[in-house]
């Protein structure tokens, strides 16, 4: 009976990979299409020096994930060699980034691939050609065939800053009797809060294998300065103060303009607008050009004459280390329903940060941030261009918010060393191995 089951798993797996095939293809082929090898298990995509076998393998999904994986990776010993995999391709070019040798931060040796679809030929084409020695899931991404064999190889399996966010819950809620196997391949979870440790329990896990160790985003240490990006902006700025809507989300960059505009700090403020996603610079940049918005890209950069309103930062892995010249942010995914991102890539520069009111990815985050009065929150572009207006005007209230803030930040570190604890027989593993 269960082999049937694992059966129609696969079967149900690959008929929805054949269902999304044609649209992921027509609306963003060339951003997938160079994926399958790796997706199939046979591409292994190396950064720097290959780990070969017997590595750490850390599973990070996305971009933020691979920040977790990264903060991680920096507190381990250089001898431990790792496997790096991402679900997303914005995450697998910055994972090939962030393990190069040169901005690593560690002297070990690392290789990047793509997680294997949830196939069975896939999954174990994936296991024979790095056969890994243990495996962390970073924030929790349960693929059932793949935890059965790592459980099958006897891999030791352990979640790192676990979380069960709404909506994660209620879908895992409905399936609650098939999460057994499921959950029974991880041994140890180690999540943020005590409101993930109790979901977790309410969805069959032991709560002897669960350690609410915090979140290690908190942890993250501050991002490289880029001399040469940050000069041009500041030729590009002329003196005047610079805004930052980091990762906004389809639907927001026209409100954020608004605010722009109606703060009346169009021509004494430069705005730095980050898409989230790669795929719509171009659509962000036509969108500005129909506003009639002075912009540049920041490909474009440096310029000559001209004094631009707008930069458009169409590039990976620059946003984090911009805020440091911000005099105010907006956090994007907040003004539409799309949960909100990490706000404390500018809390921990002290920048005074307005978000909107959809944080639901970052509940228990929010609700510190919040707490603490250590943002503003913004139902729309009026509400964004009074917050702006205000801090402009008033340096020494944006201060005060900004270093609430960063405050914040400080007062919940922790996590690191509560991981590393967490995971200290996992790794011991790893390095008698090495």
């Amino acid at each position: 009976m269960r082999s049937v089951l694992w059966g129609l798993y696969q079967l149900a797996t690959g008929a929805a990979l054949v269902a999304a095939g044609p649209f992921l293809l027509a609306r963003r082929g060339s951003h997938y299409l160079p994926t399958l090898p790796g997706r199939l298990g046979r591409a292994a995509g190396v950064a720097g020096d290959i780990g070969g076998h017997d590595a750490l393998w850390l599973h990070a999904v996305s971009v933020g994930e691979v920040g977790v994986a990264a903060t991680l990776a920096r507190a381990l010993s250089p001898a431990v060699p790792l496997l790096v995999t991402t679900v997303t391709p914005t995450g697998q070019e910055r994972a090939r980034a962030v393990f190069s040798g040169q901005t690593s931060g560690r002297a070990g040796r690392a290789e990047v691939a793509y997680l294997p679809f949830d196939l069975g030929f896939a999954v174990q084409r994936f296991f024979r050609r790095h056969e890994p020695r243990a495996l962390v899931l970073v924030e929790g991404d349960y693929w059932p065939l793949l935890l059965r064999e790592a459980r099958r190889r006897g891999l030791p399996v352990a979640v790192v800053n676990g979380r069960v966010g709404d909506r994660s819950f209620r879908r895992m809620r409905r399936l609650r009797p098939f999460l057994g196997p499921l959950f029974a391949a991880v041994d140890r979870f180690g999540v943020q809060t005590a409101g993930d440790r109790d979901r977790l329990v309410r969805l069959g896990v032991d709560p002897g294998r669960i350690v609410v160790t915090g979140n290690l985003k908190y942890e993250s240490p501050e991002p490289p300065a880029s001399p040469d990006l940050d000069a041009a902006l500041r030729r590009v700025a002329e003196g005047r103060p610079i805004l930052v809507a980091g990762s906004t989300m389809t639907g927001e960059e026209g409100p954020v303009l608004d605010a722009f505009r109606a703060a009346g700090v169009g021509e004494s403020a430069l705005l730095v607008l980050a898409p989230r996603h790669p795929e719509r610079w171009n659509e962000v940049d036509e969108l500005l050009q129909a506003h009639g918005a002075g912009h540049v890209r920041r490909s474009a950069l440096p310029v000559g004459p001209g004094r631009p309103d707008v930069v458009l930062l169409d590039s990976l892995g620059e946003l984090a280390g911009l805020y440091r010249l911000a005099a105010a942010a907006f956090i994007g995914g907040t003004l539409v329903p799309t949960g909100g991102h990490n706000p404390l890539e500018a809390a921990r520069f002290g920048v005074p940060i307005a978000a909107g009111p959809a944080m639901h990815n970052f509940r228990e985050m929010a609700a510190a941030f919040d707490a603490a009065g250590a943002w503003r929150r913004v139902a729309d572009a009026r509400e964004l261009a009074a917050a702006w207006r205000e801090w402009l005007g008033d340096p020494a209230a944006a201060r005060e918010t900004g270093g609430r803030g960063l405050r914040l930040v400080e007062e919940n570190r922790g996590a690191l060393a509560r991981t590393l604890e967490m995971l200290q027989p996992l790794l011991s593993q790893v390095e008698k191995r090495t």
